[in-house]
């Protein structure tokens, strides 16, 4: 359930820019996830080569340690496979050919926060684990775009709902994105469907807004569970889940994806670019 609305925390510029450097750093670990995302990698092997990069550049990995509801998230990355949404737990599980494999990430370095994600095909994934993909990065760039033209989240939160329903897909509605900066939850809650808790909370875009924007899009329901580890949600349906992000910043100058890759991935079967 959305919490009752409180006022973003807006950046300037400079702001901005400082966190566009955590961005990168957050952009690099993806690449090197995308660089290890074969079959027979063990995730566990991804989240440390994540946190090698983390600690060679001085920045904090903010998921390690964060507080859950029975244990704090064991590590700096969420891995989940397939029907995994979200908060997957790093472990032995070896990676297989035709996974849809979901990396996110965040860090803070000097003093600010960015948090990105990543659907990927492995392998020889099914054409419609590829179109599930697709339609996610879609949605993503819809957000990308539409934040900068519309008055209120909830227009684009909107058209968000539409591309993925129209595609026969389902959006999650027990997760959303964040505001993000000095901390990496921050206010308002991000949502990537309307609801009237939403139309009630809703939000104005403007100048100086920052926000982790996270669609999750289920090929079947959109119902979740958490398993017994109390992290890693599922699709109650067993479906398989695609989840991108990025942190998306609104300037006078349009909106800057402050998680961009600087040398992005070129889009293929096995390796689609990054969130967006």
């Amino acid at each position: 359930m959305l919490r009752k609305l409180q006022l973003p925390e807006l950046k300037s510029k400079r702001e901005i820019g400082l966190m566009r450097e955590s961005g990168k750093l957050v952009a690099e670990a993806l690449r090197i996830c995308r660089s290890l995302a074969k079959p027979g990698t063990r995730t566990i092997e991804i989240d440390r080569a994540v946190e090698a990069l983390y600690a060679r550049h001085g920045a904090t990995p903010l998921f390690k340690g964060y507080p859950g509801p029975k244990v704090p998230f064991p590590a700096v990355t969420c891995i989940s496979i397939n029907e995994q949404v979200v908060h997957g737990i790093p472990g032995p599980r070896e990676i297989r050919d035709g996974d849809l494999l979901k990396i996110d990430t965040a860090c803070k370095l000097n003093g600010w926060c960015a948090d990105a994600a990543i659907t990927i095909p492995v392998g020889n994934a099914s054409a419609e684990r590829q179109r599930l993909v697709r339609v996610a990065l879609e949605v993503l760039k819809i957000a990308t775009v539409e934040m900068g033209k519309c008055r209120f989240w909830s227009e684009v939160a909107w058209k968000m709902q539409r591309h993925a329903e129209g595609a026969g897909f389902s959006v999650v509605e027990q997760y959303v994105g964040h505001g993000i900066g000095r901390v990496m939850h921050e206010n308002p809650q991000v949502p990537n469907f309307v609801s009237k808790e939403l139309k009630k909370h809703d939000f104005r875009l403007v100048e100086g807004l920052v926000l982790a924007v996270e669609p999750m899009v289920n090929m079947g329901k959109a119902d979740t569970i958490t398993l017994g580890d109390h992290w890693t949600v599922v699709t109650k349906d067993g479906l398989p889940s695609a989840h991108v992000e990025h942190t998306l910043a609104l300037t006078s100058d349009g909106v800057v994806v402050v998680t961009a890759d600087p040398e992005p991935v070129e889009p293929g079967p096995a390796a689609p670019v990054a969130a967006g």
